[in-house]
């Protein structure tokens, strides 16, 4: 594998699918340091993306087809849809080279669980939560003993239609059962967090509502476990105004903190109200700090080095428990 001759030369990152994921990283990896990463190619099958691309990114080369993004990377970084993300991730593999991939892994979870004993540690997985300041804020307020003995978990997520307005472009995968929903999209971001800060997943019993024949879903109410501790989830399109809407919410035997819109850390104060964290920032102006240690994870795993991406494993566990909810 090349990767274990690349200790002190930057990393080549090459993306497949060059949609709203696909042209956040290409823009972090555009502002980080081009010693440490660079972006040597993308390509996505829509002849508009690719004229996107050569309008906003005339200095990154669009290549022909994935084949050719593979044998330009030293890591190939896959932000299409869902479908397509084995066939790539194991065709990069092949290649000798690893893999940063948006989730889900597959639409089919047996086809998942044999890619992650196939690829072993070679692949990572694009939840930006590993690298997200708000939630090393609240892991320290955790560690710290503020909350006392954890008890339980609490998620919610709501919108005011699905898919949200800066995903409209992709409603035709993103707002149908097979490879969409905001279950799929967002939730399995707390998942992946529960996982992260608490522990495995297991134990899950839901249910997801269907109510519009083709469509994703619109509601659902699930339980499990993340290690010892119960979860929570409920989720619903149509039931608030806001374009998305989501608390984690970790409560323990002295306290409470909560991850809310993505990136504003809290804690439960003894006058009974909630307290961002003095440095708390909006999303917009958390997410490039985010990507921007997700890149720095990603030249690890390009080099063979220990990272603290979401492992494939991680990204397993996330999927069982997200398509348990759905068939529920």
């Amino acid at each position: 594998m090349k990767n274990g001759g690349m200790k002190n030369d930057s990393v080549a990152i090459g993306i497949i699918g060059a949609g709203i994921m696909g042209e956040r990283l290409l823009t972090a990896i555009l502002q980080q340091d081009p010693g440490l990463v660079q972006a040597r190619g993308i390509w996505d099958p829509a002849p508009a993306a690719m004229q996107r691309m050569a309008t906003t990114f005339p200095q990154v080369p669009r290549l022909a087809d994935a084949a050719a993004v593979i044998a330009a990377s030293d890591c190939t970084y896959i932000a299409s849809p869902p479908a397509s993300h084995l066939p790539h991730a194991r065709a990069a593999l092949a290649a000798g080279k690893s893999v940063f991939c948006e989730k889900p892994l597959a639409i089919d979870v047996a086809d998942a669980r044999a890619f992650v004993a196939e690829a072993g540690d070679r692949g990572a997985v694009n939840f930006p939560f590993a690298s997200s300041p708000a939630v090393a804020t609240i892991r320290r307020w955790i560690e710290s003993g503020e909350i006392g003995i954890p008890r339980r978990i609490a998620i919610e997520v709501g919108f005011a239609k699905w898919p949200r307005p800066w995903q409209a472009d992709a409603a035709g995968w993103l707002d149908r059962p097979m490879q969409g929903g905001f279950t799929r999209e967002v939730v399995s971001h707390f998942l992946f967090l529960s996982r992260r800060l608490v522990g495995p997943l297991h134990g899950m019993s839901g249910k997801a509502s269907f109510p519009e024949a083709g469509k994703s879903e619109r509601h659902i109410a699930a339980s499990l476990q993340a290690g010892d501790l119960p979860v929570t989830i409920a989720g619903a399109v149509g039931e608030t105004a806001k374009d998305d809407h989501n608390i984690w919410m970790l409560e323990g035997d002295k306290g409470a903190v909560r991850l809310c819109d993505w990136s504003i850390a809290e804690r439960h104060g003894a006058d009974g109200t909630w307290q961002p964290a003095p440095d708390a920032l909006p999303q917009e102006q958390a997410r490039p700090l985010a990507l921007r240690r997700q890149l720095e994870g990603v030249a690890k795993l390009a080099r063979g080095e220990p990272h603290p991406l979401a492992t494939l494993a991680d990204a397993l566990n996330v999927q069982e428990i997200v398509e348990a909810i759905l068939a529920g």
